[in-house]
């Protein structure tokens, strides 16, 4: 037992507190983080109340103790890895539907809950949350909120943020408040759950969401365009957003992605670039199809075929969904140095596409870019020969000019997967001084003993 730590022992039950060393090295890493970077905390609690937590973080703040929230640990930037020991505050036991008002199209989680969870509930009204990231069968909600992230279905739908109406918030003195409203829409005073939205927990821990819902459309097609270059599909791409065609899933998958994916599933997809799409409606959906095929002919497309919802869809979608999990066994002498979320407007997006392949070919490393496109978002993979120095130099600069360029576009560092660590260098070129000291003074204002998730978005934050 850590003894800055023993007070929680006055605040929770014997098996909500861990010093394990298992429990403390699972939450010294996330997806993004190796154990070389990893610091593990002094001790593991899971609180299973508003209550719990507001304990915690009051005792913690008044010793004086980082407390790093932690869910999943699903993230990329090591957002929810501790950088100074202290207490990991695992929410995973919050994860209860509270309530579901199918008449207000409304429903109460708690932030352990996986989106999928969500979505599984509320179907029995007919309903869905529309908004979730593809990681939604592994990802929690809370941990959502916190990066603000988005996924396939945000050129339709939007950000998770958009359809969040009401938060409860512990804050970093342990103070519980109440942000936003379960009305449709409020203009009374600051807008503090935008606020708490992508601020990785640095703000204070959500301990209840209200998301608003949607009906689910009646009408759902999806499939596949081929096209023989890069530019002709990014162009394409570009050309169906600009025109407004009502697309609910616009993907990108390269050549290289092509290839890695066929190795993974062990199936025969042509090596070429290949864009996803998928509308939903409630009726005309084939306008919306025909629309779409009219503007992927007008850049060459090789070959567009498009089905109703089902199993034919489904296996057509599974290239792009187990895409992420592909790169790690595609060659045994390669590893992806990084996951980025780089994101441009799309009128650049077919600009920061060449600009990766051009760097990819200059320095002759495979760099894979796929996701998100419609909204103009770019997942890449850099893969570099990890027990080669100057392969891994190499790929560190590929990851910075790509990042550096992305925001000469106008474009930002992470999309969606928040800065964590791992980006925080990068805001200080896209944000102003002035701006970043006004982030900073929020910082200290909600957190001045600077306990809540130390060490993550702002370079001098330690």
């Amino acid at each position: 037992m850590s003894v800055q730590t023993s007070f929680l022992e006055e605040l929770l039950d014997t098996d909500q507190i861990s010093y394990g060393d298992s429990e403390r090295k699972e939450r010294s890493t996330d997806w993004g983080t190796d154990e070389a970077d990893g610091v593990m905390p002094d001790v593991v609690v899971w609180p299973e109340s508003t209550a719990d937590v507001a304990a915690v973080v009051t005792a913690a703040n008044e010793h004086e103790v980082p407390v790093t929230p932690y869910a999943a640990g699903t993230s990329f930037e090591g957002n929810a890895v501790p950088v100074d020991n202290g207490i990991s505050l695992d929410v995973s036991r919050m994860d209860a539907v509270l309530e579901v008002r199918p008449d207000d199209l409304q429903v109460d989680v708690q932030p352990g809950i996986l989106g999928d969870d969500v979505n599984e509930t509320v179907a029995e009204d007919d309903l869905m949350l529309p908004s979730l990231p593809a990681s939604g069968s592994i990802a929690t909600i809370g941990g959502m909120i916190a990066n603000d992230s988005s996924g396939t279905k945000t050129v339709k739908y939007g950000e998770v943020a958009d359809w969040v109406l009401e938060l409860e918030v512990v804050l970093p003195t342990g103070d519980v408040v109440t942000v936003g409203s379960k009305a449709a829409k409020t203009s009374a005073g600051y807008n503090l759950k935008n606020l708490i939205i992508g601020s990785e927990g640095t703000l204070g821990v959500v301990t209840r969401a209200t998301f608003k819902l949607t009906p689910r459309p009646e009408q759902i097609h999806g499939g596949r365009a081929m096209f023989e270059d890069i530019d002709a599909a990014t162009a394409a791409i570009a050309e169906v957003i600009q025109s407004g065609i009502d697309v609910a899933k616009i993907e990108l998958i390269d050549a290289f992605s092509a290839r890695v994916s066929n190795e993974y599933l062990d199936t025969s997809h042509p090596d070429v670039p290949m864009v996803f799409v998928e509308f939903h409606a409630d009726h005309s959906i084939s306008r919306e199809v025909e629309r779409c095929r009219t503007a992927f002919e007008d850049h060459g497309v090789r070959s567009f075929d498009v089905s109703e919802a089902g199993p034919e869809m489904d296996e057509l979608w599974e290239a792009r969904s187990k895409l992420g999990k592909a790169f790690e066994p595609y060659d045994p002498d390669l590893s992806s140095l990084a996951a980025g979320d780089i994101t441009v407007p799309i009128s650049r997006y077919p600009e920061i596409i060449d600009f990766a392949k051009t760097l990819s070919n200059e320095h002759d490393i495979p760099v894979a870019t796929f996701g998100h496109a419609g909204d103009g978002n770019v997942h890449y993979h850099i893969m570099i020969d990890p027990d080669d120095p100057a392969s891994v130099a190499t790929g560190e600069t590929i990851a910075e000019r790509l990042v550096e360029r992305t925001i000469e576009l106008g474009g930002t560092s992470t999309g969606e997967h928040g800065v964590g660590t791992g980006k925080r260098e990068y805001l200080t070129n896209e944000y102003n001084p002035a701006t970043l000291e006004t982030m900073q003074s929020i910082k200290q204002t909600l957190d001045p003993n600077g306990i809540l998730n130390p060490g993550k978005i702002f370079v001098d934050e330690t």
